[in-house]
């Protein structure tokens, strides 16, 4: 398979950042190179196709946004390392149900390095440790091609989750890296996790860099 392009896009809004993937999505032909963007977002609240506002319950000042992937409700802010894998889906002979296992047991493979053991949830897509949840996973596909993907909690202010139903489920609570005792850095987790993910997803040339922004 040909590498993907690695992109480091640092702290950028939601919305324009939302509307590349989708740009690009459209754009590109069956020779496009796939790519795997990671960054961080200012606070926002993100719903789904099938969200509901009832899942919103106190958003004080910060933003709601409503979108086209998949999911319900969740938050994106600083200290929370959000990977968007736009791929063909044909071309790496992925399936949905195999593209999401290929997410989380990216995540759990990393998290495991810092020796915390986590699990995917076959009725609830995500990554869990314990009863609690550190990483949501939302994509869309179009044209057989995905965007949106991973909000992996790393050194993330989790108070703004208690404002929701995360995920459209009442008292889900959710946890980070920091919280368990792994890294505070999110460029570091963003190392770890990157071979994790090539892995997963199929890849097996090098990745190519592409740094972007901060």
């Amino acid at each position: 398979m040909s590498p993907p392009i690695i992109k480091h896009l640092g702290l950028v809004e939601y919305i324009p950042t939302w509307r590349a993937m989708e740009e690009f999505t459209l754009a590109r032909g069956p020779e496009t190179p796939d790519e795997i963007w990671f960054l961080e977002h200012p606070p926002v609240f993100t719903l789904g196709l099938a969200g509901k506002m009832e899942h919103v319950l106190a958003p004080g000042d910060i933003p709601v946004v409503h979108i086209d992937r998949g999911g319900q409700v969740t938050y994106h802010g600083p200290g929370q390392l959000v990977v968007y894998p736009l791929l063909d889906l044909k071309r790496q002979k992925l399936g949905v149900r195999e593209l999401v296992e290929g997410l989380e047991n990216a995540v759990i493979d990393t998290l495991a390095l810092y020796g915390i053991q986590a699990r995917g949830r076959r009725d609830a897509p995500g990554v869990y440790v314990g009863e609690k949840k550190i990483c949501s996973i939302g994509i869309r596909v179009r044209r057989g091609c995905t965007y949106h993907g991973i909000a992996f909690n790393v050194h993330t202010d989790l108070e703004p989750f208690t404002r929701i139903n995360p995920c459209g489920y009442q008292g889900l609570e959710m946890t980070g890296v920091s919280v368990l005792g792994g890294p505070a850095d999110v460029a570091r987790v963003a190392q770890d996790l990157l071979p994790a993910l090539l892995g997963r997803l199929g890849y097996n040339k090098p990745p190519v860099a592409a740094r972007v922004g901060a």
